[in-house]
């Protein structure tokens, strides 16, 4: 019997089309479950950024992609808020805030729409209303921002990249402007806010500024903020958390961060809580000689999750302040600088954890990993000095020195009460000091750092420290002249019957 090649080469073609028709079936039905295969999105975070004046509602749309060579089956689709969720969602044309069992074909997508409902007029909404779309993939779980402003407000919302920067930022003073902040409605920051180089931002009296999680103010090299409080209203830095839980609660934002200044940037009549570190003043270049500090005048700062004040190489000048209630230090000053602090309260009475550490540091060295993970120490001379200041906590020793002989190492306590195992006797860094007693603030538990009527800190101030400083401290904080009785009294309060207000 004799084959021809006609009569091989056709089953051959007819084997051939079964297969590549069996293969493609496999690749647009067979649901792959690889925990490799991932969704992608068209944003990872979806704003509604409409200032609304009446009640609002606006539609967003956000697109999901399967980038994979596979059909995937997202198990679950859902609103983290379920149904009581300011945002809607519409997931493939069906309105749920759940649905399960969604399945998406190689290099096909599908729509989700959001709708917001807010009245930015009600007074009791946050300042930022969030939520998020999660989506559950092969045991992947993926999420999408929902974020929408809760109330009338001045927003700032980060839209810029920076390489070392962990979240998006916006320049709210551009190079070579001034701008002012009036005390007309809230300032909200999302991301970073960032003042550049030769500008200026100017916050009037009374004006709230607010952070949203892991948001901060950079005031970058060479760029300056003023902020001029005044006693009956005073600018405050906290968190867009407006529930009565949140008004103590640390670590709600990240911090306020000032490179070199072009002037001195200035704080006066402030309060600024509730953040990751309060102040962190540092020169980009540590050698760079400083011309230029950092003041800071009747200013509160407190409830921070790690620092209050911290500085690297950095020139402050700091009256009738307080520094207050922190996990870690109150004040940390590093690689030097030069530092002028008179009648100012350092009181760390932190209840969040256990405090094992100091909460007054001064040091002319820093030492950190580089890129590598190497350590680097850099170094700084150190010249500092405190007058008619208390600082005193509920660890046994609340000072911590750090030298480096390499460099110098200058520090005077003069008129000042502190809580210390320390001997001063005889030691020339402590002029009249005295050490361990309890100055008695009227209630530190609500962050009360004023002298009760006992205080051992009553009238044992330093006339000099009041005629040699840079502004006028013959007033305390509350506007209580200092030289009325026998004497000033230690830190940032004179005492008065009945403890003031808190």
């Amino acid at each position: 019997m004799k084959v021809t090649s006609s009569g091989v080469l056709y089953p051959i073609f007819l084997l051939i089309t079964a297969i590549l028709i069996i293969s493609s079936c496999r690749k647009d039905d067979i649901i792959d479950s690889n925990p490799a295969y991932k969704l992608t999105f068209s944003t990872d975070t979806i704003i509604f950024d409409t200032v609304f004046t009446t009640i609002g509602s606006t539609t967003r749309a956000l697109k999901i992609y399967n980038r994979n060579n596979s059909r995937v089956n997202i198990s679950r689709i859902y609103v983290s808020g379920g149904s009581s969720s300011n945002f809607e969602v519409n997931i493939n044309g069906i309105p749920a805030s759940s649905l399960n069992n969604i399945e998406l074909a190689a290099d096909d997508s599908l729509y989700i729409f959001v709708r917001v409902n807010v009245d930015p007029t009600n007074s009791n909404s946050p300042l930022v209303i969030t939520d998020n779309i999660f989506f559950e993939t092969n045991g992947n779980k993926q999420d999408v921002d929902l974020v929408a402003w809760g109330q009338d407000a001045h927003f700032f919302v980060g839209d810029q990249v920076l390489e070392g920067l962990a979240y998006k930022y916006k320049v709210v003073a551009p190079e070579g402007e001034s701008v002012l902040w009036e005390d007309d409605k809230p300032y909200v920051i999302y991301g970073w806010a960032v003042i550049d180089s030769a500008a200026t931002l100017t916050i009037g009296p009374g004006v709230d500024v607010h952070f949203h999680q892991n948001s901060g103010l950079w005031v970058y090299r060479g760029g300056n903020i003023i902020v001029n409080g005044e006693r009956d209203s005073v600018v405050t830095f906290q968190g867009d958390r407006l529930e009565p839980e949140y008004q103590n609660q640390s670590g709600q934002w990240d911090r306020i961060w000032i490179n070199e200044g072009s002037v001195n940037n200035q704080f006066n009549y402030a309060v600024i809580k509730n953040g990751f570190i309060g102040l962190q003043a540092e020169t980009l270049d540590a050698d760079e000689d400083l011309v230029n500090a950092l003041i800071l005048r009747n200013t509160i700062v407190k409830n921070m999750s790690r620092w209050g004040l911290f500085t690297i190489a950095y020139a402050v000048v700091a009256e009738n302040s307080i520094f207050a209630n922190c996990a870690e230090n109150t004040m940390i000053l590093t690689v030097g600088g030069f530092y002028d602090f008179k009648h100012c309260t350092f009181a760390n009475y932190w209840s969040g954890s256990i405090r094992q550490d100091p909460s007054f540091t001064l040091s002319n060295n820093l030492t950190y990993l580089n890129s590598e993970g190497q350590p680097v120490t850099v170094l700084g001379p150190l010249n500092a000095k405190f007058w008619n200041c208390i600082v005193y906590g509920n660890v046994d020793e609340e000072l911590l020195f750090s030298e480096d002989e390499a460099v110098a190492f200058n520090y005077t306590f003069d008129h000042c009460l502190l809580k210390t195992e320390v001997n001063l006797d005889n030691d020339p860094h402590f002029i009249n000091c005295i050490k361990n007693e309890d100055p008695l603030f009227v209630d530190y538990g609500v962050n009360n750092y004023r002298l009760d009527t006992l205080s051992p800190a009553s009238d044992i101030g330093s006339l000099a420290a009041i005629d040699s400083a840079y502004f006028d401290v013959s007033v305390d904080l509350e506007g209580i002249s200092r030289l009325a009785d026998d004497g000033p009294d230690l830190g940032a309060y004179e005492f008065v019957p009945g403890g003031g207000q808190n």
